[in-house]
């Protein structure tokens, strides 16, 4: 195989992402040949790509190599599985499955195929600004990690946003709210730079600031085992917004807000200067150093170029499909927790987990008007 033959299934805003950088060359070695959205009324302007209404027949089709899911949240699972099933290797958008039960369903799927390739559209691990965090961490800059704090509220959406899709805000459509859609990049990035926490209590409002059934408002306290603290805060319905990600350490304080990394690098280890230190109000010098970087000029096609060159050239994953389950895990537990009023130890019963959001959905009395908006400002979100 020279080329790597793709379809996307899901013509959404995010699929339609896909198709443009995908169709302007962005990718080498890859060929766009067929796509899918269950709304027949999109598939004319695709033409002259193969078009169908159904995903499965277009993973059936013997026409890809490779498919691109980005569908709504419950449906990553099904197709995903039948993808890995076909003999196709398989992008899935996030979240790679709505809950930690149905995660676990389609990687145990790619353990009984493991020849073909299986990633997640992480794009936030190609961003540069991401990548310098990560080094300081790794190097020891930091030195031992002692707090972390995120907050992310400019994830503002409105009314007609939650309108625009009869699956959206839905516990049956989507399987939760802001968690499980806006923030999934942020909680990937979160324990991509810092692993898992141990312990988690969320605190989650739902339909706080919108009519939804599902959480717009979030606060989460998290443990980790190496007596690390954390919180996370975002918001769909907050504005003008926040977006300040701040990791503390033995060795300084590293802040990322307003597209600058600042970092405040303690000349001493603090826990070591406070252990030797003979005055009482002594502190530790500092060196105030901006980080430069420059963004990715399109992260999610960077992450579809490794997706093909591990395709064709055996090339490293930069975000392997079951590292996927970590976000999902968090995205769930910080609702769970909330909902059962008590902190949660990781890892979290999925099973009790997936019961619960049974639960919402058959107690669910929604009724949606969908209404069509414009997408035009979809793609100002990426870098969050």
């Amino acid at each position: 195989m020279k080329t790597v033959r793709l379809g996307i299934i899901g013509l959404g805003n995010i699929g339609q992402h896909h198709f443009g950088y995908l169709t302007a060359g962005k990718v080498s070695r890859a060929e766009l040949v067929a796509v899918s959205d269950a709304v027949p009324s999109k598939l004319d302007r695709y033409l002259p790509l193969k078009t169908f209404t159904d995903g499965e027949k277009l993973i059936r089709s013997g026409l890809v190599d490779a498919v691109i899911i980005a569908t709504p949240h419950y449906q990553h699972t099904t197709l995903g599985i039948a993808a890995l099933k076909q003999g196709l290797h398989v992008m899935v958008e996030k979240p790679i499955s709505a809950h930690k039960a149905d995660a676990e369903r389609l990687i145990a799927t790619h353990k009984q195929h493991p020849k073909q390739v299986f990633a997640g559209m992480f794009q936030l691990r190609a961003e540069p600004r991401y990548l310098k965090i990560q080094k300081l961490i790794q190097t020891g800059e930091l030195g031992e990690i002692v707090r972390m704090s995120w907050i992310m509220t400019d994830w503002f959406r409105t009314e007609a946003y939650y309108a625009s899709g009869g699956w959206r805000a839905t516990w049956k459509g989507e399987g939760g709210g802001v968690l499980l859609n806006q923030c999934l990049h942020n909680l990937d990035a979160m324990q991509w730079l810092l692993g898992m926490p141990a312990r988690v209590r969320g605190f989650c409002q739902l339909g706080r600031f919108h009519q939804i059934e599902v959480e717009d408002n979030v606060s989460a306290y998290l443990e980790y085992r190496n007596g690390a603290t954390g919180t996370f805060v975002s918001s769909t319905g907050e504005a003008p917004g926040t977006n300040r990600f701040e990791i503390v350490g033995t060795r300084g304080k590293v802040v990322l807000e307003r597209d600058r990394i600042s970092f405040t690098r303690n000349e001493a280890d603090m826990i070591q200067f406070s252990r030797t230190a003979k005055l009482g109000f002594a502190k530790p010098e500092v060196w105030n150093v901006e980080i430069p970087f420059e963004n990715a000029p399109n992260a999610h096609a960077t992450l579809m170029q490794n997706f093909v060159n591990a395709i064709l050239d055996g090339e490293p994953l930069i975000a392997p499909g079951e590292e996927g389950i970590h976000s999902v895990e968090l995205a769930n537990v910080i609702l769970y927790s909330s909902l059962i009023g008590q902190p949660v130890e990781l890892p979290m019963d999925s099973v009790a987990y997936e019961q619960q959001l049974n639960q919402l959905i058959a107690g669910s009395k929604i009724e949606k008007k969908v209404v069509a908006v414009s997408n035009e400002d979809f793609a100002k979100s990426f870098r969050k």
